[in-house]
């Protein structure tokens, strides 16, 4: 429904140049980038920082190490977060943009339906709701009051993904730098969940989030151009690990 505008560049996130006129581009509001840097900060309380994104699954059954994060970190971002999260965050945002609140909330339900494990149901969904119940407070913009209503009311699920795309919308944030944002997010939420599973030391950590830069780029982009029918995951050892954290005896992180 929304495909066409996924292939045009918003006009915030073209690089500053000569216009029609041979006059150089205004450079884009400082107010969207703002935006996006307060919720991907790891002080902004969203809830991230209680997740490992199914790490401490991994790490708990001895099928990780240092060497083995950059492409766990990668297949997740790929065909986990990207297809399902990401996908599902550009559509909101689009459906947000347009006025359609019956798309968002279909999307949000969509999203929902795709996570197998009751545990990362629950993280999405707790995640979410704190999310909108801060931004609510913060930027007051009435698309973020009224889907933080219908989550509140059980009319929508209230997935992180679909209210970060409705919050990025809401604030004026493009939609790519939107869904970049997001996806740098969940990077350093797991490079954070690295540190503290003792996989990596700070400065790993940090060659660990710019290695994932390029495959961010391509998660993006392939995020902006699917529909609905393709939000899903397809990593099916992170739904076991986390099916195995939901009944370990110890857990630092709630998934």
């Amino acid at each position: 429904m929304y495909r066409d505008e996924s292939v045009l560049p918003d006009e915030a996130d073209r690089a500053p140049g000569a216009g029609a006129t041979g006059k150089p581009a205004p450079e884009p509001a400082l107010g969207p980038l703002l935006v996006g840097l307060q919720l991907t900060d790891s002080a902004f309380p969203s809830g991230f920082y209680t997740l490992s994104h199914s790490l401490e699954g991994f790490a708990q059954a001895g099928a990780v190490d240092r060497e083995g994060l950059p492409p766990l970190l990668e297949d997740l971002l790929l065909h986990g977060v990207g297809p399902a999260d990401a996908t599902a965050l550009a559509l909101a945002h689009r459906a947000t943009r347009a006025g359609d609140a019956a798309a968002v909330v279909r999307i949000d339900e969509h999203l929902f339906a795709t996570k197998l494990g009751r545990e990362m149901r629950q993280a999405a969904t707790r995640t979410g709701r704190q999310l909108l119940d801060l931004a609510a407070e913060v930027f007051d913009r009435p698309e973020i009051t009224e889907h933080f209503g219908r989550v509140v009311r059980r009319e929508s699920p209230g997935t992180q993904a679909v209210a970060a795309g409705v919050i990025h919308a809401a604030t004026g944030v493009p939609v790519r730098q939107a869904v970049a944002s997001d996806l740098f997010a969940f990077c350093a939420s797991f490079a954070g969940a690295a540190l503290r599973l003792r996989l990596t030391d700070h400065r790993g950590a940090q060659v660990l989030l710019r290695a994932a830069a390029p495959v961010i780029e391509a998660a993006v982009e392939a995020a902006l151009r699917r529909e609905l029918a393709d939000v899903g995951a397809t990593v099916f050892a992170s739904d076991i690990m986390s099916g195995r954290h939901e009944r370990a005896e110890a857990r630092l992180f709630v998934s």
